[in-house]
């Protein structure tokens, strides 16, 4: 179990997917669904296609872009939302995410989204999972039009949450982004090693990494919020 100082954390700023929904559902339509869809509508091999949209997913990368609908309807000529919508049935919340978010609530910590998905994809998320009946805040990173690799985004967070970096934790399972906080200043850190339930769980040394959030609730109700506070 990962230690952290919870008498030292009073806000929690938490990622969405493959930190509190399963990644399989964005795994699977990235490379799977999509390049199928694609294979189907040019008459093309699928292994053609799926190649040729991992490098276009390079070329974009970290910018708002890769994360932007909008981009890849106008790229692709496609509805991107309704051919989420059909395989829909896959997204689904971590089986650990509901315990964990009950448990930052009773202990008094304010607990915010911070998603890089589309507004469009937050909203379909939210639509499938109530998510935002268990998270005091939900903000899509589009808002302010960078992602959460840039430093930008972390100023611009900052100025709009009025967050302490010194008494906050950050949760994501991207160990780029992690990274991009911790230069920005966010004291508390945790990685997930198992964002993807159909993937082997991910060895993380970098950070503190947990892959089941339940080994957490009891410290967590055990330290409520303001505790370490002199």
């Amino acid at each position: 179990m990962p230690f952290l100082p919870w008498n030292e954390i009073d806000t929690v700023l938490l990622d969405m997917d493959g930190t509190l929904l399963d990644l399989h559902f964005d795994n699977h339509f990235w490379l799977d669904h999509l390049p199928a869809k694609l294979a189907r509508k040019h008459g093309r091999d699928i292994e053609t296609c799926r190649a040729e949209m991992l490098a276009q997913y390079d070329r974009v990368a970290g910018q708002i872009e890769w994360y932007c609908l909008d981009y890849w309807a106008r790229e692709l000529d496609m509805d991107i939302v309704a051919a989420k919508r059909e395989i829909e049935h896959l997204i689904a919340l971590r089986d650990d995410t509901l315990p964990f978010l009950d448990a930052l609530h009773e202990s008094g910590r304010e607990v915010v989204l911070v998603t890089n998905a589309h507004p469009d994809s937050l909203s379909l998320k939210v639509e499938h999972t109530r998510l935002d009946k268990h998270i005091d805040t939900l903000i899509s990173t589009h808002e302010f039009g960078v992602t959460k690799e840039s430093q930008s985004l972390w100023r611009q967070l900052q100025q709009h949450l009025r967050f302490n970096p010194a008494r906050t934790l950050f949760v994501d399972d991207s160990l780029t982004i992690l990274q991009a906080a911790k230069t920005f200043g966010i004291a508390h850190l945790l990685a997930v090693t198992n964002p993807d339930s159909k993937q082997p769980e991910r060895s993380i040394t970098e950070f503190p990494a947990v892959s089941d959030y339940r080994d957490l609730t009891d410290v967590i109700r055990a330290n409520p919020a303001g505790s370490g506070v002199v």
